[in-house]
């Protein structure tokens, strides 16, 4: 099988409007090239405006998250291309950053490098017991470039950051849990079992109210706390301009579960 035969990213349909972003160049341990950065990009933007959407998911195909970039497509490139390169990674990324449902990585496997990166895009991270991750750049005489030295800190801390980073070392799944990279670690057969799980208590609450929810936590980060606040105030009563409070409220109140329209 070649790239011309099969999608380089598959979206997989789940019920409760959960969609499946699967990394699919499993011969190449699913490496990001820039056929399949442009893939990961026209996927999520083909998804982003969907009213049923409520959660995505993003794994790999084989026994690989995403194991880096593609070192033999980097070896032949000018400084030029190489920037190109890593401002198409951006793009990348950050169209999975942008979604506006909560988006969860399956870590499945290897994730190192642009895997990794593409892992920090998401919102929740959950790994396989067997999941090796790490930044292993600096032993190649490069640097993380698609986000993976500004996105890493913010989620565990630049001191840690750094260590990953300058070191360019792999980690274990354990460890990876002990310094909040991911969330949660599951058995190799029950990561998607787990996941789905997670991804379907999330699709089961109020679709306005989760957008709202990832909206202003994202907005608040870089403002001071008072700017925060006013923020999740303005947010907190826009959502009582729609009918979903309401029957939130009233299905608590009458102990049935709530009818949410998507």
């Amino acid at each position: 099988m070649t790239e011309e035969t099969h999608e380089l990213v598959e979206l997989i349909e789940h019920e409760q409007g959960i969609v499946t972003l699967r990394i699919n160049r499993p011969e190449a341990l699913n490496a990001l090239n820039a056929n399949v950065l442009e893939a990961i990009h026209d996927k999520a933007a083909e998804i982003a405006t969907r009213k049923d959407l409520s959660v995505v998911i993003v794994t790999g195909s084989g026994r690989a998250f995403v194991a880096g970039a593609d070192i033999k497509a980097m070896l032949e490139m000018t400084s030029d291309e190489a920037e190109q390169f890593a401002q198409l990674g951006h793009r990348a990324m950050n169209a999975i950053a942008a979604l506006p449902v909560p988006v969860i990585a399956a870590i499945n496997g290897f994730a190192l490098g642009g895997g990794l990166e593409l892992a920090l895009s998401c919102d929740l991270l959950y790994a396989s017991t067997k999941a090796r991750v790490g930044l292993p750049e600096v032993g190649l005489g490069l640097i993380p470039g698609f986000g993976g030295t500004q996105r890493l800190g913010r989620l565990i801390g630049y001191h840690a950051a750094r260590e990953l980073v300058f070191t360019g070392g792999m980690i274990k799944a354990d460890e990876a849990l002990r310094l909040g990279l991911v969330l949660k670690t599951f058995e190799p057969e029950a990561l998607e079992e787990g996941v789905m799980t997670i991804a379907k208590q999330i699709a089961a609450r109020g679709p306005g109210a989760v957008r709202c929810a990832k909206r202003v936590m994202e907005q608040g980060r870089p403002l001071n706390i008072s700017q925060a606040l006013e923020l999740e105030t303005r947010s907190f009563q826009e959502l009582f301009d729609s009918e979903e409070p309401f029957e939130g409220m009233r299905a608590h109140l009458d102990k049935r579960a709530p009818e949410f329209r998507k």
